[in-house]
């Protein structure tokens, strides 16, 4: 199992670019599980996923006024 986290939004804000994320995702042994997380999907990582899902927020304590929690949103 190899969890990538937030790597979506790395791309997305040029942290990291696609062309890598693919040269990853290439190499990675079979039958290893990838699970790519973060807002904001390129369509090419889309299209080659066996699975995508999306979330909503539908309530969050960020909009009563509580900070960011370390270990939680952050």
């Amino acid at each position: 199992l190899l969890i990538l986290d937030e790597i979506n939004l790395a791309v997305s804000i040029g942290l990291i670019s696609l062309k890598d994320v693919l040269e990853i995702l290439d190499n990675v042994p079979k039958p290893t599980t990838v699970i790519l997380t973060g807002r904001n999907a390129p369509r090419e990582l889309i299209e080659r996923a066996d699975l995508v899902t999306e979330m909503r927020e539908i309530k969050h304590p960020w909009r009563m006024g509580v900070q960011a929690r370390r270990g939680i949103e952050y």
